[in-house]
């Protein structure tokens, strides 16, 4: 497989997983805030049942926190590289795995009145997805390619000697002496007016 191929299969990839991450976080997210179950509290006649609907975030406070994370970090992949990178999957791997378990935990869960089941699951099934997202970034995502370094300032090899006599102006530079104006006229010209 050429460097090319290489290139575009790992841009593939990180996209793949990138996107099973948000996915998988914001389903989650989304029906943590459903309501997972509505209690009718009768009263007297002539008082109509009180409703008692709770949702996800309600029963489970950390859920949607996990889940929002989750949603965070899927982001993160796209700006980390190498090892970080792989942390931050095997991070997701795991927060993935406990927004599941909530939604596992309520689908087996004991509650009161109207039980609605269809949410629980979605956010087993985002939690799922996104646990995948992240292992998928923990196991293969130090060979994908990073985001580019054209606007990161270029790094400095050695550290550059004190000159003799301390010029209160700094060193000399190709615009030394130049006035502005005659800058902005070599741009116009399509000269370079820092190159000497």
């Amino acid at each position: 497989m050429s460097g090319g191929e290489r290139s575009v299969g790992g841009r593939r990839a990180l996209t793949y997983a990138v996107l099973l991450c948000l996915a998988g976080a914001g389903l989650a997210l989304w029906a943590a805030t459903r309501s997972w179950s509505v209690e009718l509290t009768v009263r007297p006649a002539p008082l109509p049942p009180v409703r008692d609907t709770r949702s996800g975030a309600s029963l489970l406070p950390w859920l949607p926190a996990l889940a929002l994370v989750t949603l965070a970090g899927g982001g993160a992949v796209l700006a980390t590289r190498g090892r970080l990178r792989r942390v931050l999957g095997a991070l997701l791997g795991v927060l993935g795995l406990a927004v599941a378990a909530g939604g596992g935990y309520g689908l087996v869960a004991d509650m009161a009145g109207d039980v609605s089941r269809q949410w629980p699951a979605l956010c087993l099934l985002g939690g799922l997805l996104a646990a995948g997202g992240g292992w998928w970034t923990a196991v293969r995502g130090g060979d994908w390619p990073a985001m580019g370094a054209r606007y990161e300032r270029p790094a400095r090899n050695a550290p550059q000697a004190a000159p003799a006599q301390s010029d209160p102006a700094g060193p000399p530079t190709p615009m030394a002496g130049r006035r502005t104006t005659e800058a902005w006229d070599a741009l116009d010209r399509g000269e370079d007016p820092t190159a000497d």
